[in-house]
């Protein structure tokens, strides 16, 4: 059974900088794909970013590209999500998911993901 533990989130200024972990359990973590999505109140959950399980592909939203960087160390099973410049706008739950499998990319889609982690909130204030 996989498991995925997000931490780091809280509250922050408009400007300011944040950095998201997911720990995960079970095997091969290496292997697959890992992603961010969010979720604001009242709206549909997003993609912000998402890895490859080598580290070497990486895929972001438009809405946060040249802001946030994903990346992963494969011998602590971590996923990162780096956040800078941070807007308002970037207030949500954010989400850690694993890619149902080994063999896709870093993909933006929802569908192509299967397990989650229970969130983080992040707000940031203007």
């Amino acid at each position: 059974q996989v498991q995925l533990v997000e931490s780091g989130g809280g509250l922050v200024q408009a400007g300011g900088s944040m950095r998201l972990s997911c720990a995960a359990s079970g095997r091969a973590f290496s292997s697959f794909p890992m992603a961010w999505f969010r979720q604001a109140p009242g709206k549909e959950r997003e993609f912000v970013a998402a890895v490859s399980g080598s580290g070497g592909s990486i895929n972001y939203a438009n809405s946060v590209k040249g802001r946030f960087t994903i990346s992963r160390d494969n011998a602590k099973n971590t996923v990162y999500l780096q956040m800078n410049s941070l807007e308002p706008e970037d207030t949500a739950v954010y989400y850690c998911t694993r890619s149902r499998s080994i063999w896709s990319g870093p993909s933006s889609e929802r569908y192509e993901y299967d397990y989650w982690g229970q969130g983080t909130q992040v707000t940031v204030t203007s």
